[in-house]
């Protein structure tokens, strides 16, 4: 993986490929290059590291009307210029872009070389294009078709021949692939913003589906030949959405989002009529509902702890047993899967591949699995029965922030849902949605501390480490916070229940490791104070997150990020902006690439 982006058209390709990349930088990658097809010759540039390297090799104009680029996050080789994509077939006839793994791409390096093959690169995918250089037919689509027929692993390909000037073909198999259809003009990408300022009209390719193409059209067929076809789907944002906005960073400006976010959410699902939520998108009716005897939420990162809040949620408002997992774990335990159990996936790009994989586990055992995502057309949408879908708009910074509360948003009202179904009365059902359209307006307010916070920040700049700790529906405030400081300022940072603290942490605790605590207004405050007491009595900065208005903790902690006071429903939204804005600003702070921290990718469609 990690980005993919080819044309064939009436225009100019090198500008087209070049702003392509530039929309797809945001997923993460570290190294890219370009390939295109002019007089019947293919003309490649690479480069590692970010875009401007590749830039400054680039020509100013190429007269080239197809070709393709690419950005790389590695997983077979280190980031080197011959690393990079695309790759080429030792005649230079045949050119490949890749994202995913090709599982037995040793044994097939290994056949290849023993034939004679000499391999310009370390990857795993530079085999692809000896394979389809050797399988000689009528037509590209058909020399593709035969290669992968011995490839095991995933993809998602591109492929270009200079003996076919203008034709493409693109191979799914586990990793996105996307055709974009413009007038006079075809695209191919593995994120639908690369190509949003061209067209809004798109057609995602199944797993198993090849796509052949030019200027003119396209055709889709699988791997048996059999011919498919698709209505494109049109996008509901714009190239506009995708921009800055004036903020310094992609990420400020989808924390400062939030609350628009937020009512997109809630938009249309509230019924006040029987104080309610309204999901219809779930697919189940009250006797399906309730049926259901536990729930069980899987995700990867930040909708793995949005699960773990989500599944609190449920129990607490509905009274329903429901727990969470990381996706992969569950796959590879090989879980029982029960037939009154609600599955419930989560990823905001909706292509996670340890998430998707536990959804065809689970569909594949019999279970019911409805779907949480952001992205409507993705891999999780079109394979779920039914779900929610966030409407946080698109999230380009890879910290997850605007997404990361619109999952909390989709667990609050199907807590609602499924709490009304059950024991939720009429009355509180009206309580929890006045304390839900009230949720954009308390995220207004707790972003305005934002200026207090960067303070906070230029005085705790200098940590190697840091705690974060909160009890219940505090404790994945805790986990998502701790998240978000260690992968964009790059600093140490652990979260534990606070009742864990005792038992092994507080070996750590001293004066330069401060340690959060979560503490919401709620009948377990006094004992999370004694665990303020804990950390004091061995010298460990505290730095309280909280909307009590309790003297203790101003007399205890050595900071404060105040939040505003709120239904216990939203405690572990509302509270969680706070520690938003603390890792922003640390970062910032500290000069990293908030956008594009190091080793990370946006969305991860390998294993």
């Amino acid at each position: 993986m990690c980005g993919i982006i080819a044309y064939s058209g009436h225009q100019a390709a090198l500008p087209i490929l070049r702003a392509g990349l530039r929309r797809l930088e945001y997923r993460g990658y570290d190294s890219a290059g370009i390939t295109l097809l002019a007089r019947s010759r293919l003309q490649t540039w690479r480069a590692a590291g970010k875009l401007d390297q590749l830039e400054s090799r680039l020509p100013e104009k190429n007269a080239a009307k197809c070709g393709m680029g690419h950005t790389r996050w590695a997983t077979h080789g280190a980031a080197t210029d011959e690393n990079a994509h695309p790759h080429l077939s030792p005649d230079g006839g045949i050119a490949i872009i890749h994202n995913g793994i090709i599982e037995n791409a040793m044994s097939l390096r290994a056949a290849l070389t023993a034939e004679g093959a000499v391999f310009a690169s370390d990857t795993d995918s530079e085999v692809l294009a000896h394979l389809v250089a050797q399988c000689p037919a009528d037509s590209l689509l058909e020399s593709v078709r035969q290669a992968l027929t011995r490839v095991h692993g995933t993809f998602g390909l591109v492929v270009m021949d200079a003996a076919r000037p203008g034709e493409l073909v693109a191979a799914r198999n586990g990793s996105p692939v996307i055709i974009g259809v413009g007038e006079r003009e075809m695209f191919i990408t593995s994120d639908a913003n690369a190509v949003i300022s061209h067209t809004r009209e798109v057609v995602h390719l199944e797993d198993g589906e090849l796509a052949a193409l030019d200027a003119r059209g396209f055709t889709l067929s699988t791997m048996d030949s059999a011919v498919t076809s698709r209505a494109p789907i049109t996008l509901d944002h714009d190239a506009e959405s995708l921009s800055r906005g004036g903020y310094a960073h992609y990420m400020l400006k989808e924390i400062m989002e939030q609350p628009e976010a937020l009512a997109r959410t809630l938009g249309g699902r509230l019924d006040r009529r029987f104080n309610t939520a309204h999901l219809g998108g779930l697919n189940l009716g009250p006797r399906e509902l309730l049926d259901i005897r536990r729930i069980k939420i899987l995700g990867c990162g930040s909708a793995y702890y949005a699960g773990i809040a989500g599944a609190n949620l449920v129990e607490s408002v509905a009274r329903l047993p429901a727990t969470a997992e990381p996706a992969a774990e569950f796959r590879y335990r090989n879980p029982l899967i029960e037939a009154d159990t609600l599955y419930i996936v989560v990823s905001q790009s909706g292509e996670t591949f340890d998430t998707l994989a536990a959804l065809r586990e689970i569909r594949r055992k019999g279970g019911r699995v409805i779907g949480v995502c952001n992205v409507v057309g993705s891999s999780i949408a079109r394979e779920v029965e039914g779900g929610i879908y966030m409407h946080a708009g698109p999230e380009v910074s890879v910290a997850s922030t605007k997404a990361f509360s619109s999952m909390l948003g989709c667990f609050m009202l199907l807590a609602l849902q499924l709490g009304r179904v059950r024991d939720v009365s009429p009355q509180q059902g009206g309580e929890m949605i006045a304390a839900l359209e009230a949720l954009p307006s308390l995220v207004d307010t707790a972003l305005g501390e934002s200026d207090a916070i960067a303070v906070l920040a230029a005085k705790y700049s200098g940590i190697r480490n840091a705690f974060y700790i909160g009890r219940t529906d505090a404790f994945p405030v805790a986990l998502e916070g701790a998240q978000k400081l260690k992968e964009i300022s790059y600093i140490h940072a652990e979260a534990y229940p606070a009742s864990e603290l005792k038992h092994g942490p507080l070996a750590l605790v001293d004066p330069e490791t401060p340690t959060m605590v979560v503490l919401p207004d709620n009948n377990l405050l006094p004992k999370s104070l004694s665990s303020l007491q804990e950390i004091r009595a061995r010298k460990g900065p505290v730095i309280a997150v909280t909307n009590a208005d309790h003297p203790e903790i101003h007399a205890l902690a050595d900071d404060v990020i105040t939040s505003p006071p709120c239904h216990p429903l939203l405690h572990p939204l509302v509270m969680g902006i706070g520690l938003q804005l603390f890792a922003y600003h640390m970062a910032v702070r500290m000069g990293r690439d908030v956008d594009q921290p190091r080793n990370l990718a946006k969305s991860v469609t390998v294993e």
